[in-house]
């Protein structure tokens, strides 16, 4: 638990000394990359600690107080409004973008994070919205090179003895097991003798995204379900997108190239597939546990609901919260 809380709190204290430092440069357009690109890393740490966390530290330092789950995901929809705001005034120039690696695409990468923490936060206009400002067809992940070695390949692909999925089922049970011929499966999965982690773990070089722009999609679907006057034939059309795509067309390969859903769904109906495919779409993505919590899915399913505070916090903070009871 310390290694992801404290590298999360880290990265936002490295950020914001980012963030509010290049303020001060006289290339305005150079300072708002490094703004955009340090509000990125933020919001995704923002984002971890919100997941996992019942609550979150309101910033850094000592004895810092908390704040609520939610009030950190608006907190990183914050960071996000002020990179983009930023960036529209100076947009980002071509000076910085050759000092950092190629594969972030920047503005659409904001405005994905903006969608899927505002869809977190339960503010389902606003993710739809976020989420339609990303053109889908671009491509945004993190690079990796010999100095730099993709970190699921290292510790779990390249051996068995650390995880391996159990199974092709992608995590599934009951009715949200894959139907049979989806191509998500062979897309992270192999069997070689056992079955073993394929897609975005698959090799020592293979980027892994900083967002899918399925995720996209899956968001509009469930945002149209879930607003206050619900659209389900919209909510459904956004669903078939998922259900119905083919490898050649995502920017990632990932398809499942099934046939369309038809007929009519009730709402619940409806959010029970978007939750099959979001485990499906996103396997190994991290946001699983967000998605069982917010779908209310049988507590049975999950170990626990929340992770306890480490204790290098608890030691050094008198205003540490109590630690979940599951």
């Amino acid at each position: 638990m310390l290694n992801v809380w404290a590298g999360a709190n880290k990265i936002i204290y490295d950020a914001d000394n980012v963030i509010n430092n290049a303020a001060n440069l006289p290339d305005k357009s150079y300072a708002s990359g490094l703004i955009a690109q340090a509000s990125i890393f933020k919001a995704l740490a923002l984002g971890n600690l919100a997941e996992y966390w019942e609550k979150v530290p309101s910033g850094n330092g000592q004895n810092v107080s908390f704040i609520t789950r939610a009030e950190g995901y608006n907190k990183a929809i914050a960071t996000i409004d002020n990179a983009l705001a930023v960036i529209a005034v100076n947009p980002v120039n071509t000076s910085f973008l050759s000092n950092v690696p190629s594969g972030i695409d920047i503005p659409n990468t904001l405005n994905a994070l903006k969608a899927r923490y505002a869809l977190f936060a339960g503010n389902y206009a606003l993710a739809l919205t976020s989420a339609n400002a990303v053109d889908l067809t671009k491509k945004s992940s993190f690079t990796y090179d010999a100095q730099n070695l993709n970190p699921i390949f290292e510790i779990a692909t390249s051996t068995n003895n650390v995880i391996q999925p159990k199974n092709i089922n992608l995590g599934q049970t009951g009715a949200n097991v894959p139907d049979a011929g989806d191509g998500r499966i062979p897309f992270y999965t192999i069997i070689n003798t056992t079955v073993r982690i394929n897609g975005f773990g698959s090799g020592t070089f293979t980027q892994i995204p900083v967002y899918l722009p399925g995720e996209m999609t899956l968001i509009k679907a469930e945002a149209y379900a879930r607003q206050a006057s619900p659209n389900l034939t919209s909510s459904l059309s956004e669903l078939n997108k998922i259900v119905t795509k083919t490898a050649s067309t995502d920017p990632f390969g990932v398809g499942a190239a099934l046939p369309a859903l038809t007929g009519t769904y009730t709402q619940q109906q409806l959010l029970d597939l978007i939750y099959k495919h979001r485990c499906i779409e996103l396997f190994m993505s991290g946001l699983k546990l967000e998605d069982m919590r917010r779908f209310n899915q049988p507590l049975t399913d999950r170990k626990r609901n929340f992770f306890p505070y480490p204790f290098a916090e608890r030691d050094n903070n008198t205003n540490t919260p109590a630690d979940p009871g599951f």
